[in-house]
């Protein structure tokens, strides 16, 4: 007989260490808080010259995503429209992406303790569970 994943590894190790998994897995994420600060006015990419500081914001993204809408819609063939508009999404969405913070909930270790073996234990279980089992327990077939 078969275990899972069609390895000779155990159903009941695969369901515990899948409960395991999605319970620490949710319980860790459910204890991190995610913030952004995007805006169209707030600053998403920051360089330097000539010893002055300059920020590019959201808004001055959209000004060439415009032009290379348009663009598009005039003749749909223009390289410099689609250029525009896919390396004006690009640039937004790595704008965004990056403007994001992670933080930590207050958590005693004992909490954040329960949560790792739940999570890496779990997670254990079930690959191990779709490991084959050695020759010295044969199939019963």
């Amino acid at each position: 007989m078969n275990g899972a994943g069609g390895t000779s590894g155990g159903i009941g190790q695969f369901f515990i260490g899948l409960i395991m998994m999605c319970g620490g897995f949710y319980l860790l994420f459910n204890a991190i808080s995610v913030s952004s600060s995007f805006g169209f006015g707030s600053r998403l990419y920051g360089f330097s010259a000539l010893g002055a500081g300059f920020g590019v914001t959201g808004g001055m993204i959209m000004i060439p995503f415009m032009f290379g809408v348009g663009l598009i819609f005039f003749n749909s063939k223009n390289i410099i429209g689609w250029l525009l508009t896919i390396g004006s999404l690009v640039a937004l969405i790595f704008g965004v992406i990056s403007s994001i913070r992670f933080s930590f909930n207050a958590m005693t270790a004992f909490e954040l303790m329960t949560i790792l073996v739940l999570a890496i234990g779990g997670l254990g279980l079930f690959l191990r569970s779709l490991k084959a089992i050695d020759k010295k327990y044969p199939d019963s077939k």
